[in-house]
């Protein structure tokens, strides 16, 4: 008889993946709100955003969508946005649901440069889903009893939930042919644990990035050039939780209305353990935009020893509409759109 309880092992792991950090998308700049709040209104027009990513579908899926809406309001140099992400760990055993709301402030610093400053208030409901699991008393000799209900203590106590409140903020300084941000996301951090109170609060994450525009229209010698975009932009984005850090490195080659892209996610130089090396991912991206609207895919080899993980795909779509506010005559134009690539 088997004697081992199979939720008491599934409990652990789940317990375990509770610590684990943030969801992270390859296509950061598609999920700009995401990505820091001072992105919000950043289009300079009303936007909506949708991304979704499988990652390692090859052995236990982790699934994460997310939609964001956001608008500047000329009249205060304001953006306001909504952020509403879902994310499924081991094949949605662990289930959570981040509702949240950005406001983001744009001014101007030089006759080309400005700053803008955003804050995040998000409420977060977290659960672990123990429907589908089996445990030790459903198991004999022969095996599993098909049609058998657990007595299961713990299973039958439901399954456990946790909400709280979530406080981040960022800021981005930008001109049309460069940028830089500073994000820090859980800066309250909060209590994300299921059974024991204060034991596992979520660690800060703090990240940078930064990014170049670089037009190539005039060295092309396509006759065309001037009537669609032609530049390439180098990109690299730091982020540090708890005990470990990331790097992100990569360049976008745009030739409208084609987009595409390459990245390498690791710090090769830095070893937490001398056993293991500290490649993750080479990932490669196309996209396509015309007009307001633009759609992209990427997908992440995994270079780490993880080995066959089935890598981890990722689609992002956005629409950006018509502005509703028109400038009056003779008003001087104080807002300059980022120079960040869209995928």
């Amino acid at each position: 008889m088997i004697k081992k309880y199979v939720l008491t092992v599934l409990s652990l792991a789940l317990s375990r993946l509770a610590l684990a950090q943030d969801p992270q998308f390859t296509q950061f700049y598609a999920a700009p709100l995401y990505l820091n709040p001072a992105f919000a209104g950043s289009a300079l027009a009303p936007r909506i955003t949708a991304n979704y990513r499988n990652q390692w579908p090859a052995i236990t899926n982790y699934v994460t969508s997310m939609v964001s809406v956001d608008h500047f309001i000329e009249k205060y140099n304001s953006g306001v946005g909504l952020l509403i992400q879902s994310d499924n760990q081991g094949q949605g055993r662990i289930q959570s649901t981040d509702i949240g709301l950005q406001y983001a402030y744009q001014f101007q610093v030089s006759e080309s440069s400005f700053v803008r400053l955003g804050l995040q208030g998000s409420y977060v409901n977290r659960n672990i889903n123990y429907f589908g699991l089996t445990t030790g008393d459903q198991f004999t000799d022969r095996g599993f009893i098909t049609g058998s209900v657990s007595a299961d203590p713990t299973l039958l106590a439901g399954s456990p939930k946790n909400k709280y409140l979530d406080f981040s903020t960022g800021g981005l300084f930008y001109s049309d042919w460069f940028w830089v941000g500073l994000s820090a996301h859980h800066i309250n951090r909060p209590d994300q644990g299921f059974f024991v109170s204060g034991t596992e609060r979520l660690p800060m994450k703090t990240s940078i990035q930064a990014g170049l525009r670089i037009p190539l229209g005039g060295f092309t010698g396509l006759a065309d050039e001037q009537d669609r975009e032609i530049s390439i932009s180098p990109v690299v984005m730091y982020k540090h939780q708890g005990k470990y850090d990331q790097l992100d490195i990569g360049a976008y080659l745009t030739y409208s209305p084609i987009t595409i892209g390459a990245y390498y996610r690791g710090i090769p130089f830095k070893k937490y353990d001398q056993t293991l090396n500290n490649h993750d991912a080479i990932a490669g991206l196309i996209g396509y935009r015309m007009d307001k609207f633009s759609i992209g895919y990427s997908y992440d080899v995994t270079v780490s020893t993880l080995g066959n993980s089935g890598g981890s795909h990722e689609i992002s779509i956005s629409y950006i509409f018509d502005r509703p506010e028109k400038r009056q005559p003779g008003v001087r134009k104080r807002d300059k759109k980022l120079p960040c690539p869209k995928f």
